[in-house]
């Protein structure tokens, strides 16, 4: 799970766009198949398939056979997809509804480059999931060029494979605002002074979720995971591939926690980097609930780090006092917007990359540390919006509208602001950081406007292979007990630990103790014979 927007706050992430709709999907007719046959063949699946998972599971095998016929037609990638060659693009089609497999269809943009090693190192295609939901894939194939072991070795064997999933940028996209409209700024201080604050938050929650349903809610009633997960298997016919390769981090855990319970059989290698709880109990309420307490505790790590660096940014020489500078900025900008444009909102949209990722520790705390000393240009920038990027805009608005419709469709939300005001209340008062911002980020979950699903059980047996799963201990965005929980429902997983660490992500730092095993496990196929605890990779530097 990323936040910002995703399981996210009103800042930074809170900012994206989309087109609109999606594209008009082909007939049957348009698969080569006879109309009548189809709408036959339909009701066939409803009809002998017997409950609603077993009609989903027959439509997944006929959309599963008619793309391993076709396969996909690669191209030179779109000049507006900004992927340069040799990368390869397509798109794959879906059944909108895999009860229905002969009804409408929507695409989904997939792209790859070819393994660098020779015809006999080829193991397949390694398929990329970088979160979200919400989460463009579509960068990965340019890892063939990277220096990290993990990529530089899979490359050899595999060709990499992205994808844009269901509703996301290239494929079939969604929207629930104008972007423009969307990334205006400041918007209102997420944490309220009073009942009519919260009464104005609960007004655009709500008209968030009817904007969703306004503007795509042709869409909404299938943007779940387990159609992700179908969809996923879909891709990997499209692409020849008998068994699937995968690596999934954040929310691409969840993906690929939900496809390893559908499709068992289907999996051949599996990593699962930075762990979303895959517990019905906590799907997604409670991993909202469990993420602002984590946030808090890693805020802490990085503060007492700039304390530790006081000669270069000047912010504190204790993590108390780096704090009260906080606050003091926070203040300020509550009074004043910074620049007319950030407010509290757009301040934590802005500093939480800190507690998420090690690799924003420095920068953050220099664009702080200029404020501090008179400049505020840095901040309006990196923490303010850009009206002019409209590519931009429209992405961040869609990859919100998609975590959104995922989260809220996924599972069952409480409806009672009872309960949301009464656990947010409980939780700000010991962690402050992010609970409120984190409460009016979902809160449309309250008022969704199509149905919602029940968690997917995810548990596991014999048919699955053994799993990799890596995670770090002090991990913000996805809780250390969420790995501990998925490795005890997938049996044979094993587990490696980065201890005194907490960036969310862990298979892209160069830390040898994960990047070795990872490498061989996806080369190889070899595990170490237990769970393996390593040391964390080294401290970030001031810039």
């Amino acid at each position: 799970m990323r936040r910002t927007a995703v399981l996210g706050s009103a800042g930074t992430l809170l900012a994206g766009t989309l087109i609109a709709g999606a594209m008009s999907a082909p007939t049957a007719a348009a698969d080569n198949t006879a109309g009548s046959q189809n709408a036959a063949d339909s009701r066939s699946v409803l009809s002998t398939a017997g409950t609603q998972g077993g009609a989903e599971a027959h439509g997944v095998r006929i959309a599963a056979e008619r793309a391993s016929r076709k396969g996909v037609d690669w191209q030179d990638c779109p000049a507006d997809w900004g992927l340069e060659k040799p990368i390869k693009c397509g798109y794959v089609w879906v059944p909108l509804d895999y009860r229905k497999p002969y009804g409408k269809q929507i695409e989904l943009a997939v792209d790859r480059i070819g393994n660098t090693g020779s015809k006999e190192d080829r193991q397949g295609s390694l398929v990329y999931n970088p979160g979200g939901p919400g989460g463009s894939g579509l960068g990965f194939p340019r890892r063939v060029v990277t220096k990290n072991p993990i990529w530089a070795g899979a490359a050899k064997a595999y060709d990499l494979v992205g994808f844009d999933p269901r509703g996301v940028g290239k494929s079939t996209p969604i929207s629930c605002v104008d972007p423009q409209e969307f990334v205006k700024a400041p918007k209102l201080d997420p944490v309220p002074d009073s009942e009519a604050d919260k009464r104005a938050q609960r007004k655009l929650a709500a008209e968030y979720a009817a904007g969703c349903k306004e503007r795509s809610g042709w869409m909404l009633p299938h943007m779940t995971t387990p159609n992700t997960a179908r969809d996923l298997d879909v891709i990997r016919a499209a692409l020849g591939d008998k068994k699937l390769n995968y690596v999934g981090v954040s929310y691409g855990t969840y993906l690929g926690a939900v496809y390893s319970t559908l499709f068992p059989a289907h999996v051949r290698r599996m990593v699962l980097d930075s762990v979303v709880n895959p517990s019905t109990k906590k799907i997604w309420y409670e991993a909202n609930l469990d993420q602002d307490i984590a946030f808090e505790g890693r805020l802490k790590d990085w503060m007492t780090w700039v304390a530790r660096h006081d000669a270069a940014y000047h912010l504190g020489n204790t993590a108390e006092k780096v704090h009260q500078q906080w606050q003091k900025l926070r203040a300020t900008a509550k009074k004043k917007p910074i620049g007319g444009v950030v407010g509290p909102a757009e301040l934590i949209g802005f500093f939480q990359s800190a507690p998420y990722y090690d690799s924003s520790w420095a920068p953050v705390a220099e664009v702080w540390s200029k404020y501090v000393a008179g400049d505020p240009k840095p901040l309006i920038e990196e923490a303010g919006p850009d009206v002019k990027d409209t590519a931009g805009n429209i992405a961040a608005e869609n990859g919100n509208a998609v975590y959104t419709a995922v989260e809220c469709t996924d599972a069952k939300w409480p409806t009672s602001w009872q309960r949301w005001n009464r656990d947010n209340t409980r939780l700000h008062a010991k962690y402050p950081f992010l609970t409120w911002s984190n409460a009016w980020m979902n809160l449309p979950c309250a008022t969704w406007g199509v149905e919602q699903q029940h968690a997917m059980e995810v548990r596991t047996g014999k048919r699955l292979p053994p799993v990799l799963i890596t995670q770090a201990a002090r991990d913000a965005a996805t809780p250390y007990t969420g790995a501990v929980e998925l490795h005890k429902r997938l049996k044979g997983s094993r587990l490696i630990t980065e201890r005194d660490a907490g960036s969310h992500g862990i298979t892209n730092l160069g830390n040898p103790c994960i990047d070795d095993r990872v490498r061989n496990y996806l080369v190889n196929g070899t595990l170490d014979g237990r769970d393996v605890t390593c040391a964390p990779h080294a401290a970030p530097k001031p810039q």
